[in-house]
């Protein structure tokens, strides 16, 4: 098991820190509603801690994932409108590529006889999108600057 997939011991090249975070090389802002994906602060449902203004659209998956997340959860209403409540989690993991999550958990909520008829069908356009992970990115780029 590796705790940081980037270290590479032969090279000397390893993270390590006293504190255990990121803060003592200055990324320690708190993250507004603003620079929150959809704007929104949410009591008592999942939300990200994660900015996204500001990041790497092409490599800072705190971006990327809050984006696609979004994007798979809003789809799977629309395509599936008996889903009252869809809640989806992906995990990034150091040196891993950006289109292979560690994790990717999908929460439902619905009649459970709807879900077991649909799971299939879900999981399968669950993957399908993450096949196209890499599209966000493009379409991070090609939003017009202000």
């Amino acid at each position: 098991m590796k705790v940081n997939n980037a270290d590479d011991e032969k090279t000397g090249c390893v993270y390590l820190t006293l504190s255990g975070t990121s803060a003592e090389m200055g990324d320690d802002g708190s993250v507004g509603r603003g620079n929150r994906a959809n704007g929104l602060i949410t009591p008592f449902r999942p939300m990200t801690l994660e900015a996204i203004a500001g990041k790497n659209p092409v490599s800072h998956t705190g971006k990327i994932y809050s984006l696609f997340a979004f994007e798979i959860a809003d789809r799977i209403v629309l395509e599936f409108p008996e889903i009252e409540a869809v809640e989806v989690y992906l995990l990034s993991q150091i040196g891993n590529a950006i289109d292979k999550p560690a994790n990717t958990s999908i929460f439902l909520t619905a009649d459970e006889h709807y879900l077991n008829s649909v799971k299939g069908k879900i999981r399968e356009l669950v993957e399908r999108e993450l096949s196209k992970i890499t599209e966000v990115t493009t379409r991070i780029l090609s939003y017009p600057l202000i």
